[in-house]
């Protein structure tokens, strides 16, 4: 029984790890300590096969759990029920945690609030727009969190990153922000912003 735990816990450690890239930029947004949100990005090429080992440790948790016992013949009474954490009701629980820690990276937008803004253009002629690139980012997490950090800023009109061509498209107020206080809003959250000229 013991054996199916240490099983059972790994699985959660690989699925934990799997999506470690994704969570850590909405652990910083809530934090508040931002600058760490790429701490983990080098994770996800590995995230593959992290996906597959969770699958299997956890297929064999249950394989351990589910396969019949052998009788032996005792005339002892051993009718006793097994402990919640050897349980299949607790196997179940870390299975359903490490699948959706498995599927964050599909859900980790709603912890963005929506920070879009009513701009007042003065002047047409002080609109502008960058592109700016963006190397770090790895998933929606990521760029939900450099359109976040950009959004704060005053004057941004438009912000849309992605994290698939490694780039920030920004339409801005220029007399009321400029593209330095843009990078330097993209490089506050741990990925590294160089414009392109």
């Amino acid at each position: 029984m013991k054996k199916t735990n240490k099983i059972a816990g790994a699985g959660i450690l690989t699925a934990i790890a799997a999506s470690l890239c994704c969570i850590t930029p909405v652990l910083a947004l809530i934090s508040g300590a931002s600058g760490i949100a790429s701490a983990f990005s080098w994770l996800e090429p590995l995230r593959p096969y992290l996906i597959g080992i969770t699958v299997l440790v956890l297929g064999f948790a249950w394989y351990q759990k589910l396969k019949p016992k052998k009788e032996i013949e005792c005339d002892c009474e051993t009718d006793e029920k097994p402990k919640f954490i050897q349980s299949k009701l607790f196997l179940g629980l870390v299975t359903g945690f490490a699948f959706l820690m498995l599927a964050f990276p599909y859900y980790g937008d709603i912890f963005y609030l929506k920070n879009e803004k009513e701009i007042v253009v003065v002047e047409k002629s002080d609109i502008q727009s960058v592109n700016i690139e963006i190397s770090g980012m790895t998933c929606d997490a990521c760029q939900n969190h450099v359109n976040h950090a950009v959004n704060e800023l005053s004057g941004i009109l438009k912000v849309e990153s992605s994290y698939e061509k490694g780039n920030a498209l920004i339409e801005f107020d220029k007399s009321k922000t400029t593209i330095d206080e843009i990078r330097n809003a993209i490089n506050s959250t741990g990925y590294k912003a160089v414009e392109n000229k």
